[in-house]
């Protein structure tokens, strides 16, 4: 007989991001980045802002990761006594399309517990309660059907959703884009890529604005024997 597992299980050994690496990062365009990351690092578009212009679409935070099984959300209950002021707290569910994990009352908890933000690779549901309490919400849909807390689940472990995986202190970024995870140990080299994008992107800006037309590397090519022309 297999033994029946705990309600939860918590990883306790998480990694943190200083408060000076998050403040580096806050309000960083997504897109910058994945450029960062050698174009990678967004989750799968289908998890995207619940309510645009209603709710924020931008967070900042350290991930503090749930597994939830199948209509279930004790996992998320139980991260509410784990979570830290400004983590995002990022819900994986297997991509569980037949009940919501999350609504407006378990949201005004995760903000009086000091949360940033929630993403999830599920669905959610009391939308108008949701808007009312403010934070960010990013998920892959709305179901109005109810979940259960009976576990088993996990807390501060690695999980899988949106083509990504997400470790507790990775840090979560979004805007009206997307979410964009930085793994924990690269946080230092993206901080130092995105400074250093930051100042080609307003180049390219004022070029645009000036008249740019087409790409200098562009014309080059267009103009060399790499094209042929039939």
């Amino acid at each position: 007989m297999i033994e029946e597992p705990p309600l939860l299980t918590i990883n306790t050994s998480r990694n943190r991001p200083s408060a000076q690496q998050v403040e580096a990062l806050k309000d960083i365009p997504t897109g910058f980045l994945t450029d960062a990351m050698n174009g990678r690092g967004a989750m799968d578009y289908r998890i995207r802002p619940l309510s645009p212009g209603v709710l924020p679409s931008n967070m900042c935070g350290p991930a503090l990761t749930c597994h939830c099984g199948p209509e279930d959300i004790l996992a998320i209950l139980g991260a509410l006594d784990e979570l830290e002021q400004g983590d995002v707290m990022v819900v994986a569910t297997g991509n569980w399309t037949l009940s919501a994990v999350t609504g407006d009352r378990v949201m005004g908890m995760l903000k009086n517990s000091g949360g940033a933000g929630f993403v999830t690779d599920g669905l959610v549901r009391d939308v108008a309660g949701i808007e009312a309490v403010g934070l960010p919400l990013m998920c892959a849909g709305l179901s109005p059907n109810s979940p259960f807390a009976k576990g088993p689940g996990e807390i501060g472990f690695p999980v899988q959703l949106g083509g990504t995986t997400v470790r507790s202190g990775d840090l979560i970024v979004s805007d009206r884009d997307g979410v964009v995870v930085v793994p924990y140990e690269k946080l230092d080299d993206v901080i130092e890529a995105v400074a250093k994008i930051q100042v080609l992107e307003r180049e390219l800006d004022d070029d645009v604005a000036n008249g740019l037309k087409i790409p200098e590397a562009i014309k080059e090519l267009m103009q060399s024997d790499q094209v042929k022309r039939i």
